[in-house]
């Protein structure tokens, strides 16, 4: 086997996502202190912890929207800390951020059809969301401005389904939804972990125990306990100790 193929070999039994020893900062301010973490292919894994804890800093850390002032962010094996993040999200990496960010002026449609990057399968793609939220289907041609915080988190979680990305970093899909509604978010996350690993930040712990392999428990900026998930409920000690459950 040649040098190149040995490379190739490398990068395909990569984890998806490596950050290493992050020591992230907003200004001064001290937020990520010495964050690792992997996401490997195929695999959910679940980041949890009070709010303020840095959750969202490290998916913006593994975007490089906020890079690392130290430490290193890998990607499918290849060193990304400090690039763009334009050029990160091409190496298959999408985020569905809390605040969804629609193009409130386009329709339902539209903003689907815009995650597609390969334009011969923007039909079959459009079916894959719809018959992922069926409630879309029909509000396919109301401005995205116009919908509910439960019809948006549907189009942007629809986006992530469309857009063949190999890693999905999903910030608090369930935020401010009522139950029916989560309950259909869970749906699609699983739909889409059928095609795409996903870090997920998610303050609903027996959501992110349902939908999660693995998770990391964060405190103080700092990862304080990692595991499987099988198990894990919200009366464990511990768990109650850093989430105040």
């Amino acid at each position: 086997m040649s040098a190149t193929d040995d490379a190739a070999t490398g990068a395909e039994d990569a984890p998806l996502l490596d950050i290493e020893d992050a020591q992230t900062y907003y200004g001064e301010s001290h937020v990520l202190q010495g964050v690792s973490l992997s996401v490997d292919r195929g695999e959910t894994v679940a980041l949890v912890g009070r709010n303020g804890v840095g959750k969202t800093t490290t998916l913006r850390t593994a975007l490089q929207l906020t890079p690392p002032r130290t430490g290193t962010v890998r990607v499918g094996g290849v060193d990304v800390t400090g690039d763009p993040t334009h050029e990160v999200a091409t190496r298959g990496l999408g985020w569905i951020p809390e605040d969804r960010r629609m193009f409130e002026q386009l329709t339902v449609d539209e903003n689907v059809r815009v995650a597609v990057t390969d334009t011969d399968a923007v039909d079959a793609k459009r079916e894959l969301a719809y018959e992922a939220f069926p409630d879309l289907r029909e509000l396919r041609d109301r401005k995205t401005g116009n919908l509910s915080g439960g019809q948006q988190q549907m189009v942007a979680i629809a986006r992530g389904l469309v857009g063949d990305n190999d890693l999905l970093l999903v910030d608090e899909p369930s935020e401010g939804l009522a139950p029916q509604i989560v309950e259909a978010v869970a749906e699609a996350l699983r739909t889409v972990a059928e095609d795409a690993a996903m870090l997920l930040v998610e303050q609903n712990f027996p959501l992110a125990m349902d939908l999660a392999d693995r998770f990391y428990l964060m405190d103080g900026g700092k990862i304080v306990h990692e595991d499987t998930t099988e198990g894990v409920t919200s009366d464990d000690e511990m768990i109650r100790r850093y989430l105040g459950t």
